[in-house]
């Protein structure tokens, strides 16, 4: 593939398993790196029309299964991670992570104290409407700049989104550059204390030294964890795990946590293929005894490998 005046880098037949938090996956037939937002926008403009793309953070919430994607991946980098403050707004990359937005906002005496312990960038937080303690990106959101896949930049709104639990209407084949959040004023202080208390919790409660995922599936009762000692717990999505007795249940080398049972882990040499399949497997397990039907939080995307 030649594209013309491109400054990022573009790599062909580019192994994805390195850039996922899971560690696996095939190979794209393309990566592309964009310089910034102007050799986006030109890369678009000339990339065939069949070709399809796919936009990629940092990999938190993905299986890339084993045979690969066809299509050209657009991992935004160094380019895409500013962070700017204007009175109660934050404006940040795309590729900008969730903490150090929440870090340099508590900076700024605003609050965002809850993207603290979520895993990921900013363009993957809004797309799938990210949130914890019972706050979301929605609750925050002002506008996102986006790149459309004939290389238009556009501003979309809320409305645009229509933001709903862990999902959002993106525009197909769009790629997100930036969004702007609202944040409320509160003490510095006060907003690096509590998150420095989420982050404790979080490394007590969820296995964040393995090679994860983040949370495996949507909790069945449509909301986050709000983090209060008076939450409910019967449709969360471990509960409901945990009692069709699949906590620390294997396929190979993929295995649901021992220490939270909707974290699914690889434990040692696991392939996409032991990853999705476990998942399957809890998945049949919780309905058949509860009745439930989890629906997938990590992005599955690509071809298995063929036989």
């Amino acid at each position: 593939m030649i594209i013309e005046g491109l400054r990022g880098k573009l790599t062909a037949n580019r192994d994805l398993s390195g850039l996922t938090w899971l560690r696996v996956g095939g190979p794209a037939d393309y990566l592309f790196q964009p310089a910034d937002i102007a050799d986006l926008q030109l890369f678009l403009r000339q990339l065939p029309a069949d070709v399809e793309i796919f936009p990629m953070g940092v990999g938190s919430n993905l299986i890339v299964r084993d045979g690969g994607l066809r299509a050209v991946v657009i991992r935004l980098g160094r380019g895409f991670n500013g962070i700017e403050i204007e009175g109660d707004q934050i404006t940040a990359g795309a590729a900008a992570l969730d903490a150090h937005v929440a870090k340099r906002a508590a900076d700024a005496g605003l609050d965002l104290s809850f993207l603290r312990t979520i895993p990921g960038s900013i363009g993957g937080a809004v797309r799938m409407n990210a949130g914890c303690y019972g706050s979301y990106i929605a609750d925050v959101f002002v506008s996102a700049q986006i790149v459309t896949r004939t290389g238009e930049l556009l501003e979309i709104t809320a409305r645009d989104l229509q933001f709903q639990y862990r999902q959002t209407a993106f525009p197909a084949g769009a790629v997100l550059v930036s969004a702007t959040l609202r944040g409320t004023e509160a003490d510095p202080q006060n907003l690096h204390d509590r998150m420095a208390e989420q982050l404790k919790k979080r490394d007590e409660s969820q296995p964040t030294k393995e090679r994860s995922a983040g949370s495996t599936f949507r909790n069945p009762a449509g909301f986050s964890s709000t983090g209060r000692a008076d939450d409910v717990q019967d449709l969360k999505a471990w509960k409901v795990i945990d009692d069709a007795g699949m906590r620390g249940a294997r396929v190979g080398g993929a295995q649901m946590s021992e220490q939270h049972s909707n974290f699914m882990i690889n434990a040692g040499g696991a392939s996409a293929a032991d990853l999705e399949s476990l998942g399957e497997k809890v998945r049949k397990k919780v309905y058949a005894n509860s009745g439930i039907t989890l629906e997938w939080e990590i992005m599955r995307v690509g071809e298995p490998l063929s036989d």
